[in-house]
C-alpha cells in the first residue's frame, strides 16, 4: 500500500468554493504520486473558519458554530474526491456537533473510493481542548478494513496512549493513522515519539500528517509545527530509526510503499518482540511497584 502524509499548509479560504479547489489539488498530487491512502492533518475544518468576518475568525466558538453550515459540504466533497482519484483519504478532522447542542467532537472521517464512510473521534482531550470548554470526548474505539488491510485511527493526543491503540492493533490493525496539529516544537516531539512508540510496542506502521504555517487570524490554528512522516517499527528488515518517509522544508507530501507481508515477516527474525511481550509487563509480582529500603551498607 503506497501512503501519502500531508505537510497542510493552512490557508485562507473566502469561501468553500476556494477551499474544496485546495482539497482537489492536493489529494490530485498525492494521487499522481501513486498513493492509494492519503492523510490530512488534525483540525483541517478550522481553516473554514477564514471565510467568515473578522469578529468570527477570532472567536473559537463563533468559528465552531458558524462551520457547522459546511459540515455536509465537506462530507460530499471528500466523498467525490475519493471516488473521482480512486484514493482513500483521512480527511483530518472536523469539529462537530454531533448532536446539535453546542458541544464539538473532533471527528475524523475517512472516505473511500467505493463511497464507503466512517469516522473515528479524538478520545483524549488536549489543555486546549478542556479549556475550550465546548469540546467533548468521543466514546468509541474503532478499527475498519483498508484495502484489504487493517487500520485505525489516532488522533493526535490520541496516539501519545498505549492502550487505546493497543486495543485497535488487537483488533487487527497494522496500520494506525495520526492526523495531527501542534504548534510548538514541544508537541511536534511528543506526537513524533507517540508515533514511534506505537510502532514499536505493536509491530505497526503510523501514518501521521501535520498543519504547516501560520494563520494569525485563528486562535487554533495560529502557528504549526512539524514534519509529516510515516514510522516502522525498528526492527530486523525495518528502518533503524523508524522512519520510512518524511516532509523536508516545504515539502508537501512524504511518501511510502508499506510492506505488510515484510511487516509480518519480521516477527519471525525480531531482534525483540515488543508486540508479543506486551502481556510480560502485567505479571503479578511487577504489576505494582514497590517501596523498598536501601540495605545497610557494610
Amino acid at each position: 500500500m503506497r501512503v501519502a502524509v500531508a505537510k497542510y499548509a493552512i490557508g485562507a479560504p473566502r469561501d468553500f468554493a476556494e477551499f474544496a479547489d485546495k482539497q482537489a489539488q492536493w489529494l490530485s498530487q498525492a494521487r499522481a504520486g501513486g498513493a492509494q491512502l492519503a492523510v490530512l492533518p488534525e483540525y483541517l475544518s478550522l481553516e473554514l473558519g477564514a471565510t467568515f468576518g473578522a469578529a468570527t475568525q477570532g472567536d473559537l466558538h463563533a468559528s465552531l458554530v458558524a462551520i457547522q453550515q459546511y459540515h455536509e459540504a465537506w462530507l460530499a466533497l471528500f466523498g467525490l474526491l475519493a471516488r473521482e482519484l480512486r484514493l482513500h483519504v483521512v480527511a483530518g478532522s472536523f469539529l462537530y456537533d454531533h448532536e446539535g447542542r453546542g458541544r464539538y467532537r473532533n471527528r475524523s472521517y475517512a472516505f473511500a473510493p467505493d463511497g464507503g464512510r466512517l469516522w473515528q473521534d479524538k478520545l483524549q482531550l488536549t489543555g486546549f481542548e478542556k479549556q475550550a470548554g465546548v469540546i467533548e470526548p468521543g466514546d468509541a474505539l474503532k478499527t475498519f478494513d483498508l484495502a484489504g488491510e487493517r487500520a485505525g485511527i489516532a488522533i493526535c493526543y490520541d496516539i501519545e496512549f498505549p492502550l487505546p491503540v493497543r486495543a485497535q492493533c488487537e483488533a487487527g490493525a497494522r496500520l494506525l493513522i495520526a492526523p495531527s496539529c501542534t504548534d510548538t516544537q514541544a508537541g511536534a516531539t511528543r506526537v513524533r515519539v507517540g508515533c514511534l512508540a506505537r510502532a514499536l510496542e505493536n509491530r505497526a506502521f503510523v501514518a501521521q500528517a501535520v498543519t504547516a504555517g501560520e494563520a494569525l487570524w485563528s486562535p487554533a490554528l495560529d502557528t504549526n509545527t512539524g514534519e509529516a512522516a510515516v514510522y516502522a517499527p525498528m526492527d530486523a528488515g525495518l528502518p533503524a530509526d523508524g522512519m520510512l518517509a518524511t516532509t523536508r522544508g516545504h515539502q508537501r507530501w512524504a511518501f511510502a510503499d508499506l510492506d505488510f507481508a515484510a511487516l509480518e515477516a519480521s516477527r519471525e527474525r525480531a531482534q525483540v518482540a515488543n508486540d508479543r511481550d506486551w502481556a510480560g509487563q502485567w505479571k503479578p509480582a511487577i504489576a505494582r511497584a514497590q517501596r523498598t529500603q536501601w540495605d545497610e551498607g557494610r
